[in-house]
Formats: structure tokens, sequence, C-alpha cells
């Protein structure tokens, strides 16, 4: 957890969140005001959180990952805009007469930790593109993914299979085989640096399906992504124009 974070709890009167979230956190939650909520629950979460901001509560909204990449951050804003809010960031150059302020405080995306975990797969042009077809249809997702496949880009794919969803992971991989190798690297990562971490390096034909879940990324290598000591690494180009220093090894 970034040091803002931690700050930011630590200040909070009141936390609210999902509860699998908060129940990683659940030593810094004593002595705070605790609103949990489960899934399909986000727009009553947020909701909340800005009354209690605007009561004049300092509120902490917690979302896992980054709160900007497929978290709470953005819909905050869009409810801020429907209600016709008046909100600032933390700069206090700015005018006080604002219904409250907003901190969107960054964290380490899913991809981020899965790629650490496997090398270095996401060193050049990526896409993240998530699978969850509940607020997306599945035709965008589909054209998403074949337009970065096409482009070659690397792809880190968000909620990949659910057990309302098992087969999207499939259909998705039925896209991208139209434009890549069945032996493209591919990476799954369940469960980044939490308890219950598993992970495998495979290909895009041997994916283990059945132990992709909704807590897994799965990062897709381009053309060039080389696998190479049981580390996933996607090149920049450097050694394409540099030569290496022979004399200094």
């Amino acid at each position: 957890m970034v040091p803002e974070a931690l700050s930011a709890l630590k200040a909070a009167e009141v936390i609210l969140g999902y509860k699998t979230y908060l129940d990683l956190i659940g030593d810094l939650l004593e002595g705070k005001e605790v609103v949990s909520s489960g899934m399909r629950k986000e727009v009553g979460r947020c909701q909340a959180a800005i009354d209690h901001a605007l009561a004049g509560r300092r509120t902490a909204l917690v979302s896992s990952g980054d709160a900007g990449i497929y978290g709470m951050a953005g819909l905050v804003f869009d409810i801020c805009r429907e209600r016709n809010l008046e909100v600032a960031g933390i700069d206090e150059t700015i005018p006080q007469d604002v219904d409250f302020r907003i901190e969107v405080i960054p964290g380490v995306a899913a991809f981020n930790a899965g790629a650490s975990l496997v090398g270095a797969p996401l060193m050049h042009d990526f896409a993240a593109v998530s699978l969850s077809d509940h607020l997306t249809p599945w035709d965008l997702i589909e054209k998403r993914l074949t337009a970065a496949a096409s482009a070659d880009f690397v792809l880190a794919i968000y909620n990949p299979r659910s057990k309302s969803r098992p087969d999207l992971l499939e259909r998705a991989r039925q896209a991208l085989l139209r434009f890549l190798s069945p032996a493209t690297p591919v990476a799954v990562i369940r469960k980044a640096m939490r308890r219950g971490q598993w992970l495998c390096i495979t290909t895009l034909e041997g994916i283990p399906v059945e132990d992709v879940d909704m807590q897994s990324v799965v990062i897709v290598g381009n053309s060039r992504t080389y696998v190479w000591k049981g580390w996933m690494v996607t090149p920049r180009g450097y050694l394409d124009k540099y030569a290496l220093d022979r004399e200094s090894e």
C-alpha cells in the first residue's frame, strides 16, 4: 500500500468499500465507521461516500489496485457531475466555496503487480481490456480486443472469467487467434501479491481456462514477446538500435 493511501485511511472517519477488499485491510479499520457492501452495489457505495463527504466527514472509498483503473474514482466523478456538485482537488490555493475536495490516490494496478511477478511483459505499448459484459456490450469488447491484437499491442485482460460468464475468456481467445500466433506467450496471474497467489506462463493456445477467475489478470504478449528462463519479456527495442559493450562484461 502506498504511503498516501495509508495516511488517508488513518485520517478517515468513515471508510467504505467492497466487503472483500475491506477484509484485506481489517487491521486499519479499528475505530472507524465502516460501510461495506457487495458486488453490483457500486453506485450506492459511491453515493454514500459522497453523502458522508457532503456532511463534512473525512471519507475514504476503498478500491483494489488503482481506484482510477476499473475502480470507483470515475463513478464518484460521474455522480458528482450528475448531482451538479462543486468538487475540487486538495490544492489549498483553490477557493473554499466547494462542496468537498477529492483526492484520487494512485495504487498498484493488477497488471503492474502481475507483470512484475512474471518478468517485464509490459515494456512496450500495451492495452487493458475488461471482458466483463455487465456494463459494456460484448460486441464492443471483442472489437477492442481485435483492434489491439491487429495493432500488435500487448494485452492485459481484466475480469477474464466468472461463474456467470465462464465462456468469455474462450471467446476472447478465439478472437485473438484470428490475429495472433497460437504460440504467443501468455501469463496468467491470480491474486497477485496476495495470499493464495498463483501464476503460470503459457501460450495463447495453452491458457488453462479452468484455472482463471475474476481475481486473475491475463497478459497476452505481442509478436516480439519472448519467454526466457521462466521470465516473460516484451523488448522495447534497445538492442535493435544499440550494440552491447562486450568489454564491460
